[in-house]
């Protein structure tokens, strides 16, 4: 394949959804406004100026990464709540499973969740990161159904120069004995406040940023509302925090309950204690 397709934030989401089940990615150009662009870039800066590089081969020498941010800033419900990303998420993860009651065969439909949330900081000098499936923090086999939907906010420019990411399309249809080769990634283009949206099961990796500044992303993984969350929402996120988003972004952060009976409070739904304190 020769890169990723391109559409803007109009386009039909059953379109993306059929791209993203085929190719496993797709950018949208005109995902975030720089209105709340800059508002996040605002609000992220103190902890990405205060926070060293990273220490290890994986997360990067010369990268800097920052996570719990949806306790650092209250401007992240139009990223998630986007109808090209949450959309396409609900439509390829939310589908009913049939079970048997007794002699009754019933279908339930799984929730969605925020898993994992980082800014991710690449400097010149940082090297390409492996590549690597996220979904694979679940040990999930494949080809299989998808269990996570991730995005990647450009923040600043992306470009092959300063480690635009790199995705290896149609690789969510591999088994697990075949390895992802670099010769087969391409990198992420995308002006500042386009998005690369991909299935948990493509290969992608960090870039190798051999430009003169640095490239800043925002990912934010939602996975099936079964498995269990790769960032801790509930220790990341301070309750008045949580209490300034919407009802769809706070059930979105675990407070809710999947059906058929997973996160429950007093064997209530958990959204009944954020309601009752406000």
């Amino acid at each position: 394949m020769s890169g990723l397709v391109r559409v803007r934030s109009g386009h039909s989401l059953d379109d993306v959804e059929e791209i993203l089940e085929r190719d496993g990615a797709i950018i949208v150009e005109d995902f975030a406004d720089d209105i709340t662009r800059e508002a996040l870039l605002a609000d992220f800066r103190p902890a990405l100026e205060a926070q060293d590089y990273g220490d290890d081969w994986y997360n990067g020498t010369k990268t800097r990464r920052v996570s719990s941010l949806f306790g650092r800033t209250k401007e992240l419900t139009p990223i998630v709540t986007h109808p090209l990303y949450l959309g396409a998420a609900r439509r390829i993860m939310q589908k009913p499973v049939p079970i048997w009651l007794g002699r009754s065969r019933v279908e339930m439909t799984p929730t969605i969740q925020i898993s994992g949330t980082q800014l991710i900081q690449i400097h010149p000098g940082q090297g390409k990161q492996p590549l690597h499936r996220d979904d694979a923090l679940h040990l999930r086999r494949h080809p299989g159904p998808t269990s996570r939907v991730q995005i990647m906010v450009g923040l600043s420019e992306f470009t092959a120069e300063n480690g635009g990411t790199l995705v290896i399309p149609g690789s969510h249809h591999w088994d697990d004995e075949r390895p992802p080769l670099a010769s087969e990634a391409i990198p992420t283009e995308m002006p500042a406040g386009g998005a690369l949206i991909w299935l948990g099961g493509v290969y992608h990796g960090g870039g190798k940023n051999v430009g003169d500044s640095p490239r800043t992303g925002m990912t934010i993984a939602l996975d099936l509302g079964n498995l269990r969350q790769e960032e801790n929402q509930y220790l990341a996120v301070p309750r008045e925090m949580v209490l300034a988003y919407p009802e769809e972004v706070r059930r979105l952060l675990g407070y809710d309950r999947c059906p058929p009976g997973l996160g429950w409070y007093e064997m209530e739904d958990p959204y009944s204690l954020l309601v009752s304190e406000e």
